[in-house]
């Protein structure tokens, strides 16, 4: 008499699925459309570059024919264009790693600690950061030059201040929003899985 092995009850784990439908396949490859995206936002983190070394050109230039004031107004324009040239960073990188395909950075030295731990909700966080420091640099300023206003030298109006402060607000407003419907989808999925 041979014995016949009893079926196992265990479960398996499903066959790896080796090839996609056509139209999964194209809707799934249509993430690719995103790199010319990316590519010209290179482009534009090069016009920046640019546009910082023409600043910092015109700076080192005219530094001793400069007052206090124009001085710091021009280091204010070489922080803010070194901002938005992080928030192109951060866009780039983050939304390549995110949308498209991973880079696989890890154990690279230069690899960044953000990026471990990135996905939709950390990008949007972290770009409205980088939009309120940006935001607070072309307010401080509009708050440096407030000296100005009423006269002829003055490149805005009362109501141009208020409503760059009214933006700001918004967008510190805004910023706080996401991270709290983020925080509350986070213990929403939390509490789903216990």
């Amino acid at each position: 008499m041979s014995a016949e092995p009893a079926p196992t009850t265990e479960a398996r784990p499903p066959a790896p699925r080796l090839g996609l439908g056509l139209l999964p396949m194209i809707i799934f490859g249509s993430r690719w459309l995103q790199l010319p995206l990316y590519l010209g936002l290179i482009v534009a983190q090069c016009v920046y570059i640019v546009l910082f070394l023409k600043e910092l050109w015109h700076l080192s230039w005219h530094a001793i024919d400069l007052t206090e004031q124009q001085i710091m107004m021009s280091v204010l324009a070489l922080i803010d264009v070194v901002m938005i040239s992080n928030l192109l960073v951060m866009v780039i990188v983050g939304g390549y790693e995110t949308f498209v395909s991973r880079l696989d950075l890890q154990g690279h030295p230069d690899e960044p600690e953000w990026l471990g731990h990135v996905n939709a909700s950390v990008l949007k966080i972290k770009l409205a950061m980088a939009i309120i420091g940006i935001s607070s640099i072309a307010l401080l300023r509009t708050f440096i030059e407030a000296g100005n206003l009423g006269s002829n030298r003055a490149g805005f109006t009362e109501t141009g201040v208020m409503w760059q402060v009214l933006i700001h607000i918004t967008f510190i407003l805004s910023a706080i929003g996401i991270a709290y419907v983020d925080k509350l989808s986070e213990s929403g999925m939390r509490k789903h899985a216990e």
